[in-house]
Protein backbone atom coordinates (compact mmCIF):
# COMPACT_ATOMS: atom_id res chain seq x y z
CA UNK A 1 0.00 0.00 0.00
CA UNK A 2 1.81 3.04 -1.34
CA UNK A 3 1.20 6.75 -1.08
CA UNK A 4 1.02 8.51 -4.45
CA UNK A 5 1.37 12.28 -4.50
CA UNK A 6 0.10 14.61 -7.21
CA UNK A 7 1.27 18.22 -7.17
CA UNK A 8 0.41 20.98 -9.63
CA UNK A 9 0.77 24.71 -10.13
CA UNK A 10 -0.87 26.72 -12.87
CA UNK A 11 1.97 28.77 -14.30
CA UNK A 12 5.62 28.50 -15.08
CA UNK A 13 6.46 31.29 -12.58
CA UNK A 14 5.04 29.33 -9.64
CA UNK A 15 7.01 26.75 -7.69
CA UNK A 16 6.12 23.17 -6.80
CA UNK A 17 8.52 23.14 -3.85
CA UNK A 18 6.01 23.75 -1.02
CA UNK A 19 3.71 20.98 -2.24
CA UNK A 20 6.67 18.64 -2.79
CA UNK A 21 7.85 19.20 0.79
CA UNK A 22 4.35 18.43 2.11
CA UNK A 23 4.27 15.17 0.15
CA UNK A 24 7.66 14.09 1.46
CA UNK A 25 6.63 15.02 5.04
CA UNK A 26 3.46 12.90 4.60
CA UNK A 27 5.65 9.91 3.73
CA UNK A 28 5.35 9.84 -0.06
CA UNK A 29 8.43 8.35 -1.71
CA UNK A 30 10.13 10.85 -4.08
CA UNK A 31 9.60 8.53 -7.07
CA UNK A 32 5.86 8.38 -6.25
CA UNK A 33 5.35 12.14 -6.66
CA UNK A 34 3.86 13.23 -9.97
CA UNK A 35 4.16 16.93 -10.73
CA UNK A 36 3.25 19.35 -13.50
CA UNK A 37 2.77 22.99 -14.32
CA UNK A 38 -0.63 23.06 -16.03
CA UNK A 39 -3.96 24.77 -15.48
CA UNK A 40 -6.44 22.86 -13.33
CA UNK A 41 -8.96 23.44 -16.11
CA UNK A 42 -6.74 21.56 -18.56
CA UNK A 43 -8.28 18.12 -19.04
CA UNK A 44 -5.14 16.78 -20.70
CA UNK A 45 -2.78 16.69 -17.70
CA UNK A 46 -0.30 13.93 -18.52
CA UNK A 47 1.19 13.60 -15.04
CA UNK A 48 -2.27 13.29 -13.49
CA UNK A 49 -3.10 10.52 -15.97
CA UNK A 50 0.19 8.82 -15.17
CA UNK A 51 -0.37 9.10 -11.39
CA UNK A 52 -3.82 7.54 -11.67
CA UNK A 53 -2.45 4.79 -13.92
CA UNK A 54 0.38 4.15 -11.43
CA UNK A 55 -1.99 3.78 -8.44
CA UNK A 56 -2.90 0.25 -7.37
CA UNK A 57 -5.63 -1.21 -5.17
CA UNK A 58 -4.97 -0.30 -1.53
CA UNK A 59 -2.85 2.77 -2.39
CA UNK A 60 -3.75 6.27 -1.24
CA UNK A 61 -3.69 9.22 -3.64
CA UNK A 62 -2.60 12.48 -1.96
CA UNK A 63 -2.96 16.12 -2.96
CA UNK A 64 -2.18 19.16 -0.86
CA UNK A 65 -5.58 20.78 -1.55
CA UNK A 66 -8.59 19.87 -3.67
CA UNK A 67 -8.02 22.78 -6.06
CA UNK A 68 -4.65 21.24 -6.99
CA UNK A 69 -6.57 18.28 -8.42
CA UNK A 70 -9.70 19.78 -10.00
CA UNK A 71 -11.46 23.10 -10.59
CA UNK A 72 -15.02 21.80 -10.83
CA UNK A 73 -17.09 19.42 -8.74
CA UNK A 74 -17.86 17.33 -11.80
CA UNK A 75 -14.16 16.92 -12.62
CA UNK A 76 -13.34 16.20 -8.97
CA UNK A 77 -16.03 13.51 -8.74
CA UNK A 78 -14.84 11.97 -12.00
CA UNK A 79 -11.22 11.77 -10.86
CA UNK A 80 -12.00 10.50 -7.34
CA UNK A 81 -14.53 8.06 -8.80
CA UNK A 82 -11.84 6.71 -11.12
CA UNK A 83 -9.52 6.25 -8.14
CA UNK A 84 -12.22 4.56 -6.06
CA UNK A 85 -13.06 2.19 -8.93
CA UNK A 86 -9.42 1.05 -8.76
CA UNK A 87 -9.66 0.63 -4.97
CA UNK A 88 -7.46 3.68 -4.33
CA UNK A 89 -8.18 6.02 -1.41
CA UNK A 90 -8.03 9.81 -1.69
CA UNK A 91 -6.74 12.32 0.88
CA UNK A 92 -6.00 16.04 1.02
CA UNK A 93 -3.07 16.98 3.22
CA UNK A 94 -4.21 20.55 4.00
CA UNK A 95 -7.89 19.60 4.19
CA UNK A 96 -7.59 16.67 6.57
CA UNK A 97 -11.32 16.04 6.75
CA UNK A 98 -11.25 14.97 3.12
CA UNK A 99 -10.22 11.34 3.26
CA UNK A 100 -12.24 8.82 1.25
CA UNK A 101 -10.71 5.96 3.21
CA UNK A 102 -13.07 6.76 6.13
CA UNK A 103 -16.87 7.13 6.38
CA UNK A 104 -16.55 10.61 7.87
CA UNK A 105 -14.08 11.64 5.16
CA UNK A 106 -16.43 10.44 2.43
CA UNK A 107 -19.21 12.51 3.97
CA UNK A 108 -16.99 15.62 4.13
CA UNK A 109 -15.86 15.04 0.54
CA UNK A 110 -19.49 14.99 -0.61
CA UNK A 111 -20.46 18.05 1.40
CA UNK A 112 -17.47 20.16 0.32
CA UNK A 113 -17.87 19.10 -3.32
CA UNK A 114 -21.55 20.10 -3.21
CA UNK A 115 -20.69 23.47 -1.69
CA UNK A 116 -18.02 24.07 -4.35
CA UNK A 117 -20.50 23.23 -7.11
CA UNK A 118 -23.13 25.51 -5.53
CA UNK A 119 -20.60 28.38 -5.43
CA UNK A 120 -19.75 27.80 -9.09
CA UNK A 121 -23.44 27.89 -10.03
CA UNK A 122 -23.93 31.14 -8.09
CA UNK A 123 -20.91 32.68 -9.81
CA UNK A 124 -22.27 31.72 -13.24
CA UNK A 125 -25.68 33.13 -12.35
CA UNK A 126 -24.17 36.47 -11.25
CA UNK A 127 -22.11 36.56 -14.44
CA UNK A 128 -25.20 35.99 -16.61
CA UNK A 129 -27.07 38.70 -14.67
CA UNK A 130 -24.19 41.09 -15.28
CA UNK A 131 -24.14 40.29 -18.99
CA UNK A 132 -27.91 40.87 -19.24
CA UNK A 133 -27.58 44.27 -17.53
CA UNK A 134 -24.69 45.25 -19.80
CA UNK A 135 -26.65 44.23 -22.92
CA UNK A 136 -29.65 46.24 -21.72
CA UNK A 137 -27.35 49.26 -21.43
CA UNK A 138 -26.23 48.72 -25.03
CA UNK A 139 -22.88 47.07 -24.47
CA UNK A 140 -21.85 45.03 -27.49
CA UNK A 141 -20.08 41.69 -26.96
CA UNK A 142 -17.72 39.93 -29.32
CA UNK A 143 -15.27 41.40 -31.74
CA UNK A 144 -16.23 44.27 -34.01
CA UNK A 145 -17.37 43.40 -37.49
CA UNK A 146 -14.71 44.00 -40.11
CA UNK A 147 -17.30 44.37 -42.85
CA UNK A 148 -18.92 47.63 -41.73
CA UNK A 149 -21.70 49.15 -43.84
CA UNK A 150 -19.13 51.27 -45.73
CA UNK A 151 -16.87 48.29 -46.39
CA UNK A 152 -19.86 46.20 -47.51
CA UNK A 153 -20.89 48.94 -49.93
CA UNK A 154 -17.33 49.00 -51.33
CA UNK A 155 -17.33 45.21 -51.76
CA UNK A 156 -20.61 45.34 -53.71
CA UNK A 157 -19.29 48.22 -55.82
CA UNK A 158 -16.06 46.32 -56.62
CA UNK A 159 -18.08 43.26 -57.65
CA UNK A 160 -20.37 45.35 -59.88
CA UNK A 161 -17.23 46.73 -61.51
CA UNK A 162 -16.24 43.14 -62.34
CA UNK A 163 -13.45 42.60 -59.80
CA UNK A 164 -12.71 38.99 -58.96
CA UNK A 165 -13.29 37.77 -55.40
CA UNK A 166 -9.54 37.35 -54.79
CA UNK A 167 -8.94 40.96 -55.93
CA UNK A 168 -11.69 42.20 -53.59
CA UNK A 169 -10.03 40.20 -50.79
CA UNK A 170 -6.71 41.94 -51.47
CA UNK A 171 -8.28 45.42 -51.64
CA UNK A 172 -10.31 45.01 -48.44
CA UNK A 173 -8.04 42.68 -46.46
CA UNK A 174 -11.01 40.42 -45.74
CA UNK A 175 -11.34 36.65 -46.04
CA UNK A 176 -13.13 34.92 -48.90
CA UNK A 177 -15.91 33.84 -46.52
CA UNK A 178 -16.51 37.44 -45.39
CA UNK A 179 -16.60 38.75 -48.96
CA UNK A 180 -19.09 36.06 -49.99
CA UNK A 181 -21.17 36.69 -46.85
CA UNK A 182 -21.42 40.39 -47.70
CA UNK A 183 -22.29 39.66 -51.33
CA UNK A 184 -24.94 37.17 -50.21
CA UNK A 185 -26.63 39.56 -47.80
CA UNK A 186 -29.55 41.68 -48.98
CA UNK A 187 -28.43 45.10 -47.72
Amino acid sequence: MALIGYIRVSSVGQTLEVQREKMLAAGVEPNHIFEEKRSGLDSDRLQLREAIRFARKGDTFLVSRIDRLARSAADLYRIVGELQAKGVGFKCIDQGDIDTTSKYGKLMFGILSSIAEFETDLRKERQMDGIAVAKAKGTKFGRKAKATDDVAANIRQYREEGLLIRDIMVKTGLSKATVYRVLGSKK
